[in-house]
């Protein structure tokens, strides 16, 4: 198994094989040393030898900020803090996002300005390794001060409260680590409020969502150009020379792999000398439409790359200089931004497949294929309704576009007067991108009934071993049938990937 070390910049490759479990995360004796210095400067403050009011270590937090904690009761502060802020509501997240929350907290603390000790980096890595999952509600969070209420619900199964999954079956935390030979923690000066201060659920919940996303994009180019082929469109518009006048990077990546997929198409080659001039947007355009999806998901996936590896805690501990620096690096302002500028993009990649999907049922536009793509017509319904499945998910998609991020709720008593709303523009973004790649789903199941349709003349090499893959999976429909199953084996389908093998 792959070795990823938490405090030595995690890619993302490495952040999804955690999540997945396919990765274990470790520490160094580097990383340790770090931990240790900022750890040693918080119990400068705490062990009676300096006597200043420093935020979080003997305060109380946020609108109590000023309110001093007497040392004798840090510990319990601590508890306490983990218990309140424990306000989460609705259906727990995925098991894949909640081992992607306990990395990234893990890897803010072992980059060495959170002040925790060492055994608390080590117990989120050991729960990875174990296996034991907390239950993280997925609404409670304001982004701001960070993620607190889903980070709180993760720091509970450190100290042993709240439930968790283990082995395929729901317990107590403290059971589970008992399984283990684990017991729970004595959370120290400030360690409660650095486990959950912080963008960590947010920019889980985001990065899985943009590895959809990417994938998602990807695999429009195919089921675009499949589209495109049983529609008897034309290939000009993807002409490099058009794409070095405009030359975005994804425009022209785009292009070329459209070109490739529909190369020595004998589809193609029998309708070269028709009279039709131009073909719709949602043909011609692709590499403009995907091409700028793609341009948006280089952006996005910087950001989330940077958050992935920011510590993002309040106050900051710098042990080489000895001081605590108040700021707002918990504020998920720039994930929020970046998720819901996902939402949008791919929104429009999934109303633009919608409209292929259109151009192939509707007999007035798909150049002599049968209506709804079935025979026998009147008796037969076809995938008429399938695009009206696609046209609901394109609209909820649309109204999942508002964003986030341009509201605000003041919390704390007003002394967190601005927040970003950064989770629910992830838990948006992750919706969204389900649906589109339902939506592209569709389109393939419309897009191989139309290439088969056009038999005995075939797509090129590259387009035919796609096709060929999906006929192993989804058979060629004569008559309507139970269509739900087939979309969702479609979407079964693109998720596996196996369709990758076949890109230039």
């Amino acid at each position: 198994m792959k070795t990823v070390q938490v405090g030595m910049n995690l890619s993302m490759a490495d952040i999804l094989a955690v999540g997945n479990g396919t990765a274990k995360a470790v520490l160094n004796k580097e990383t340790c040393t770090r931990i240790e210095a900022a750890h040693a400067l918080v119990k400068k403050y705490t062990d009676g030898s300096q006597d200043k009011a420093v935020y979080g270590v003997n305060t109380g937090f946020g609108a109590l900020a000023e309110h001093h904690i007497d040392k004798s009761d840090l510990e319990k502060l601590q508890r306490n803090l983990i218990r309140s802020h424990a306000c989460g509501t609705g259906e727990p997240l995925s098991e894949v996002v909640v081992r992607m929350m306990l990395l990234l907290r893990a890897n803010v603390l072992a980059l060495g300005h959170s002040g925790t000790r060492v055994e608390v980096v080590q117990r989120l890595l050991d729960l990875l390794e174990y296996g034991i999952h907390p239950v993280i509600p997925s609404r409670g969070s304001v982004g701001a001060s960070g993620d607190l209420a889903p980070l709180a619900h993760l720091a509970l199964t450190l100290i042993g409260e709240a439930d968790v999954d283990y082995q395929g079956k729901r317990m107590s935390a403290e059971e589970a680590l008992a399984q283990v030979g684990l017991t729970p923690l004595t959370l120290e000066a400030k360690e409660g409020l650095s486990l959950i201060n912080g963008t960590q659920a947010m920019t889980a919940v985001g990065l899985l969502a943009f590895h959809g996303a990417q994938r998602a994009v990807r695999f429009a180019n195919v089921v675009g150009a499949w589209s495109l082929d049983a529609l008897l469109g034309t290939v000009v518009a993807f002409d490099a020379r058009i794409n070095q006048l405009r030359p975005h990077p994804g425009q022209e990546r785009c292009s070329a792999i459209l070109r490739e997929l529909l190369a020595d198409s004998e589809i193609n080659q029998s309708h070269t000398d028709c009279e039709k001039v131009q073909d719709p947007y949602s043909l011609r355009c692709m590499p403009q439409v995907h091409g700028a999806v793609w341009g948006a998901l280089d952006h996005i996936g910087q950001v989330l790359e940077t958050e992935s590896n920011s510590v993002t805690d309040n106050p900051l501990v710098f042990p080489e200089t000895g001081q605590f620096l108040s700021g707002g690096n918990f504020h998920g302002a720039p994930v929020a931004f970046a998720l819901d500028y996902l939402a949008q993009v791919m929104t429009a990649l999934m109303s633009i497949s919608e409209r292929r999907i259109e151009q192939l049922v509707n007999p007035n536009l798909s150049s002599g294929l049968p209506a709804f793509l079935i025979t026998n017509t009147g008796l037969n319904s076809g995938l008429m309704i399938a695009q009206v499945s696609a046209a609901s998910l394109v609209t909820e998609g649309k109204v999942l576009s508002h964003p986030a991020s341009v509201d605000s709720i003041p919390s704390s008593a007003n002394r967190e007067d601005h927040v970003s709303m950064g989770m629910t523009a992830a838990l948006k973004a992750l919706t969204v991108v389900d649906y589109a790649e339902k939506v592209l789903a569709i389109e393939s199941l419309c897009a191989a009934q139309g290439i088969d349709l056009r038999l005995p003349l075939k797509p090129g090499p590259r387009l035919q071993q796609i096709h060929d893959g999906f006929r192993k999976r989804v058979p060629f429909l004569t008559e309507d049938t139970h269509l739900a199953p087939h979309i969702q084996e479609s979407l079964e389908w693109l998720r596996s990937e196996e369709w990758v093998a076949s890109l230039p």
